[in-house]
């Protein structure tokens, strides 16, 4: 009888814990949603005079915000006034903030942007620096396939399925990349996700469900081409760039 009633308050503990766990995230996601941001051009004399490549988030207090660096319209078209731009909201009650480069990580894909208005609700970094467990459940916000989906932040959500390397040693040389090559110099460890994104999501926060604190930065492009390029087909598996660097690209925009 002990027995059962041991097995039965593990069990409820267990059940308790996980609808927990599920009836927070709605509100987590009503915190982490003001955050989110678009990110991409404006053009005063183009149609639409806007226009997002990615998604970045906001941070420190609420006029950074953290993106991808392929996320950037790099080079600018200074002859048509182009700018960087960061967009706020949902739907038709978007708002568009012109923004600069304070600095940017091409290593680890990031880029930190100040804009000009604000400020926004920023976002909640984790305090530790290590890396999440694996089995740690987590989402990600963002805005998948840009702007054909339009300014509506639409959230996933999976596990941490592995702490891989952020490139594969190769035993061919022939199927070495440039990008392989450069992170096999400066190597470090990667978050490897089960959920599903997109390339308009590069640039998310990836949030654990329970706090909403970030743990990392989706990216669909500088992790996949150093660990599938020498794959026929790619896996369709995400990654994020842990946050410790972050605050890393934070730290050094303080200082300059």
């Amino acid at each position: 009888m002990k027995t059962f009633a041991r097995l039965f308050s593990i069990f409820w503990l267990s059940l308790t814990a996980n609808l927990l766990q599920a009836n927070n995230l709605p509100d987590v996601i009503d915190f982490i949603r003001g955050g989110v941001v678009a990110v991409g051009s404006y053009v005063p004399t183009r149609a639409p005079q806007g226009e997002f490549r990615g998604t970045g988030f906001v941070v420190g207090n609420g006029s950074l915000v953290v993106t991808n660096h392929h996320v950037l319209p790099f080079p600018l078209d200074g002859s048509k006034n182009e700018r960087i731009a960061v967009f706020s909201g949902r739907g038709k009650h978007a708002s568009l903030h012109l923004a600069r480069l304070l600095v940017s990580d091409p290593v680890h894909d990031l880029a930190l942007l100040r804009i000009e208005r604000g400020p926004l609700p920023a976002l909640r970094l984790a305090d530790d620096d290590r890396l999440p467990r694996e089995g740690q459940t987590v989402a990600l916000t963002g805005f998948p396939v840009g702007m054909i989906l339009g300014l509506y932040p639409v959230t996933h959500r999976g596990i941490v399925s592995a702490i891989s390397p952020v490139a594969i040693p190769q035993n061919n040389g022939r199927q070495l990349s440039a990008k392989m090559i450069r992170a096999m110099r400066d190597p470090y460890e990667v978050i490897q996700l089960d959920a599903t994104a997109y390339p308009g999501n590069s640039g998310s926060p990836v949030y654990d469900q329970q706090t909403g604190r970030v743990i990392g930065v989706l990216n669909s492009v500088l992790v996949k081409d150093t660990k599938e390029s020498a794959l026929e087909t790619p896996t369709g598996i995400s990654y994020a760039i842990p946050v410790r660097f972050v605050k890393a690209l934070m730290a050094e925009a303080g200082n300059q």
